[in-house]
């Protein structure tokens, strides 16, 4: 190798630039040196120039290189610039979704904040507050679970933002109201899965439904005809008054005391649904009111062992041995005898009474009235609520009276009628 060059290069710096050498030459002989002349007309001057080949190569050089940006811009805007409009939309979209993520980021947190916040207050109110209500505990319990359950899904929200590199936003409105919509979505999820359990629901409860409406009209029947055969006996006696046993009932419905009860508020349903409703109501509504028709009536004896001597009616006066009219009916009694109410009512006379001596009259309602006569003692005073067996006073003989017994005596608006059959009742 050293021999090689040492027979054709003059040094080793000779080898080593003999391919630039090369080169230049080449380029010589394609950019020969050469000179031009200019001819300064007006003056008459002449300039020679000469170009060297290492300038002629150099233009050449800047010339291509002209050349070739030239071609590769025209390219570039020719071919290239919708891919950049491309590329330049997705940039300014990614900024758009990093500002809404940074605004949702936003709205999450405060919301978060404020859940937590709300959280902890009902939290100290029913821990701390002792003198809440059942109904105002159940509400603060409702609260609270529907608080956790907007609080459980920020944070999923939040997790998922934190977590997953994927996320994007969901939201083109960066406001609360966004994020209460993405709220109000997921509690219709969870709404919509609470109606199909309502819905299974009402289907047990309507066949529930059905099997008490069936009962209870079961009922309602058996009770009504028991209840009317126990003023079956006194149809003909309130007949005799100009009185019906529905007439009385409706009576009794829109009647009210202390003692029996407020009146009765009829129920009627829409005429689409099932007639059976409807039947049962009516049905309810005769049971309430023969219900309050035998409680109010005065049925029954005023005595523990009742034992008439003078029936109500015509008689020979007991006085003067001619016949005169009986308005009531006599019990034996001893002095003292205890006499008792036989229906709910309110004293309205205590005292004495012309021909009757000792009295106590007692208004039932629905028109009917009792009294008791020739006591020997009363034991309430006007205006005093009496309910059925309470001791209004004890027999004796004041008045116009020929021994100690108890002249008991029903009235329909002042007038005196047969008490027999309701006493038998």
């Amino acid at each position: 190798m050293i021999n090689f060059i040492a027979r054709y290069f003059t040094s080793l710096w000779a080898f080593i630039t003999s391919p630039f050498r090369a080169m230049w030459r080449v380029i010589c002989r394609i950019f020969p040196p050469r000179e031009f002349t200019v001819m300064d007309t007006p003056r008459g001057n002449v300039y020679t120039f000469k170009q060297s080949s290492f300038w002629r190569f150099t233009t050449f050089c800047g010339k291509i290189g002209l050349i070739v940006w030239a071609a590769w811009s025209t390219y570039v805007f020719v071919y290239h610039r919708p891919l950049l409009q491309k590329r330049t939309q997705e940039l300014a979209d990614a900024e758009s979704m990093h500002a809404r993520q940074m605004t949702d980021l936003q709205v999450y947190l405060e919301k978060y904040n404020n859940l937590t916040r709300d959280l902890n207050v009902i939290d100290d109110k029913i821990l701390n507050s002792d003198d809440l209500t059942d109904k105002q505990k159940e509400e603060l319990m409702n609260s609270r679970l529907k608080t956790w359950g907007e609080l459980d899904f920020l944070r999923t929200r939040l997790t998922e933002m934190f977590t997953n590199e994927k996320y994007a936003a969901e939201y083109t409105k960066l406001s609360e109201l966004s994020a209460e919509y993405e709220l109000t979505r997921a509690e219709n999820d969870s709404l919509k899965k609470r109606n199909t359990q309502l819905i299974e629901s009402m289907q047990q409860i309507t066949t529930a439904d059905a099997q008490i409406v069936d009962m209870v009209s079961q009922l309602t029947d058996e009770n009504i005809d028991t209840l009317r055969n126990n003023i079956k006996g006194i149809t003909s006696t309130i007949a005799s008054l100009g009185l019906t046993q529905n007439k009385l009932i409706n009576s009794a419905n829109k009647f009210s005391n202390p003692l029996v009860g407020a009146a009765f508020t009829p129920i009627e349903f829409d005429k689409n649904l099932d007639p059976k409703y409807q039947k049962l109501a009516d049905d309810l509504e005769l049971w309430n009111g023969l219900t309050k028709l035998n409680n109010m009536l005065p049925l029954g004896a005023p005595v523990d062992k009742p034992r008439v001597t003078s029936n109500f009616g015509t008689r020979d006066d007991p006085f003067t041995g001619e016949p005169k009219k009986h308005r009531g009916i006599d019990f034996a009694g001893k002095i003292g005898t205890e006499l008792m109410a036989v229906a709910p009512g309110r004293v309205v006379s205590a005292g004495e009474r012309v021909g009757y001596g000792t009295t106590v009259e007692i208004d039932h309602g629905l028109g009917f009235t009792t009294l008791y006569a020739h006591l020997s003692q009363i034991l309430v005073t006007r205006g005093d609520w009496v309910r059925p067996g309470t001791v209004i006073g004890l027999a004796g003989s004041t008045g116009r009276s020929t021994g100690p017994h108890l002249h008991y005596e029903i009235r329909y608006k002042g007038v005196p009628f047969d008490p027999s059959k309701f006493v038998k009742e």
